[in-house]
């Protein structure tokens, strides 16, 4: 018999678990209708996209998103609250390919962080269905992409 090979932890594991276990959602429509109005009343948005894809950040993004890999997330969450902070954001909206693993921990742990904190004004959401169901939803979704690729999306 041969010697059981050891299994590798996720990569999660090298952190604790998020306190908070359900995170606030947006869903995609008012995402959508968010990003519209923000585009055409010349004020600042008060919100922030955090693509959380790393080795799959492939077929595109939403369009003003910022890409930090959720690997190393953890460690730089008191550094992007301050920043968050510092810019005025008032709601952080993470997504990764469906928001079901990466998407939720990350919303988890900022929102753990904003409690300890005791940051009222700051919210943490996920992106229900993630980037895949942003990128399926049809092309008013699609025009709202930086990097599109349809290709992509019809395999995955």
């Amino acid at each position: 018999m041969a010697p059981s090979m050891p299994t590798e932890a996720p990569w999660h594991a090298a952190f604790p678990t998020p306190r908070n276990a359900q995170p606030g959602c947006i869903t995609r429509e008012t995402l959508l209708g968010k990003l519209k109005h923000d585009a055409g009343d010349g004020v600042a948005k008060r919100f922030l996209l955090v693509d959380l894809r790393r080795t799959d950040y492939e077929g595109g993004t939403i369009r003003g998103s910022i890409n930090l890999p959720a690997q190393s997330l953890y460690p730089t969450i008191p550094t992007l609250h301050s920043l968050f902070k510092a810019a005025g954001l008032t709601t952080i909206i993470w997504y990764c390919g469906s928001s079901r693993g990466r998407g939720t921990r990350a919303a988890c742990w900022f929102q753990d962080h904003l409690d300890d904190c005791g940051d009222k004004e700051m919210q943490s959401l996920i992106l229900t269905e993630g980037v895949k169901g942003w990128a399926t939803a049809g092309a008013e979704y699609a025009d709202q992409m930086s990097g599109y690729n349809a290709q992509y999306w019809e395999s995955h």
